[in-house]
């Protein structure tokens, strides 16, 4: 990591003497932020959201018009890119930090989520739950890491496709959550959902499930060269964008895991990674800017950045930022973080070894 990071070489595990207090508060964190960047304005939020749409319009048209296999190539990972920037103002619209009203974050998160085949109800409460604990070994959502145990007892084949290969889970996660999860984002009767959240996963998968009807009857009446070219490419590098981004912001050697026992929601949102995505940083939103959003999750997030400015003397080694090229961290995190210790309340990612590697 290039960055003000805390020196977390080799470490094995703390006790919970030396690791359960940190050294400021919620309350200090929130108090150094200008009040302006907690309150979401609705005509910026609004530009975002039609500025990717007209984007994605645009880029269709140009496709549409020029029809060239030249330029295809160009236009799939132009279009998957914008797919991903639509995904981001949607998952605004989760924390609810587009704007005041309910309706209209949910209005436009439907608007943003749908059309890429993401049920947003329940992808935004299962999204709420990894941000309540995030962190956590037994209860976050998404990107936990596997016991040393458990490890040993993977076979070959999941392990490539869990460490190497998983850069298209995004949708298998939609239709049956991680690993060890019970349920399904599409499912009301999933442990995730409560009774009274029923209705509203209804409603996200009967429009998902109708979108994937309209792809249909397009297929039908232009054929599977059309879905291909138009939709499926431009979707699967959306995924791919997905899984990268969320991988790389949970997982690095030096991010701390916990058990239950030392875990606190602030330490928990502290371990994770700020990342400069170059010029994509706007075209998806300053995702990137993830420490901030992590604290404090109704923040728009087009003023995480001042945010974080603002909270960055206060958190001194605590907040860690690398400007690594995203293959090194990608490629470093692939063959470096495969699992946890078994014992300790406060852990760290293991690289494999040849022993373990054999299965």
């Amino acid at each position: 990591m290039q960055s003000n990071t805390i020196n977390f070489n080799n470490p094995q595990t703390e006790s919970s003497e030396e690791s359960t207090k940190l050294p400021f508060s919620l309350g200090d964190l929130k108090a150094a932020i200008p009040a302006e960047c907690f309150q979401p304005n609705v005509g910026k939020s609004l530009f975002y959201f039609f500025q990717d749409i007209l984007i994605i319009g645009l880029l269709y048209a140009v496709a549409h018009y020029l029809d060239s296999w030249y330029f295809f190539p160009i236009f799939w990972v132009m279009q998957g890119t914008m797919f991903w920037a639509l995904f981001v103002v949607g998952h605004d619209c989760g924390h609810q930090s587009f704007s005041k009203q309910k309706w209209l974050n949910d209005l436009i998160g439907h608007l943003s989520h749908t059309p890429i085949l993401v049920p947003y109800h329940g992808w935004r409460i299962s999204h709420r739950t990894h941000h309540l604990n995030t962190g956590h070994l037994d209860n976050d959502e998404s990107w936990y890491p596997v016991s040393e145990t458990d490890y040993r007892e993977m076979d070959p084949v999941t392990k490539i496709g869990r460490y190497y290969a998983f850069l298209l889970a995004y949708p298998l996660y939609l239709l049956q959550r991680s690993p060890g999860k019970k349920g399904s984002h599409f499912n009301p009767n999933s442990p995730i959902f409560k009774s009274s959240e029923k209705w509203d996963v209804i409603v996200s998968s009967v429009m998902t499930i109708s979108m994937v009807g309209l792809l249909g009857f397009l297929t039908y009446q232009w054929g599977w060269m059309w879905l291909l070219k138009y939709y499926a490419i431009p979707y699967i590098v959306f995924v791919m964008w997905l899984d990268l981004v969320t991988f790389l912001h949970h997982t690095e050697p030096d991010v701390p895991w916990y058990r239950e026992g030392n875990w606190t929601f602030l330490k928990g949102a502290l371990s994770t990674v700020d990342r400069d995505y170059g010029f994509i940083n706007h075209i998806h939103h300053d995702i990137g800017t993830h420490v901030a959003h992590h604290i404090f999750l109704n923040m728009p997030h087009y003023n995480l950045k001042k945010a974080t400015e603002a909270i960055k003397p206060i958190l001194g080694e605590y907040y860690r930022k690398t400007k690594e090229p995203l293959w090194v961290s990608f490629w470093q995190s692939c063959v470096s973080c495969h699992f946890v210790p078994d014992t300790g309340s406060k852990v760290y990612y293991q690289p494999p070894t040849n022993k373990l590697v054999k299965g």
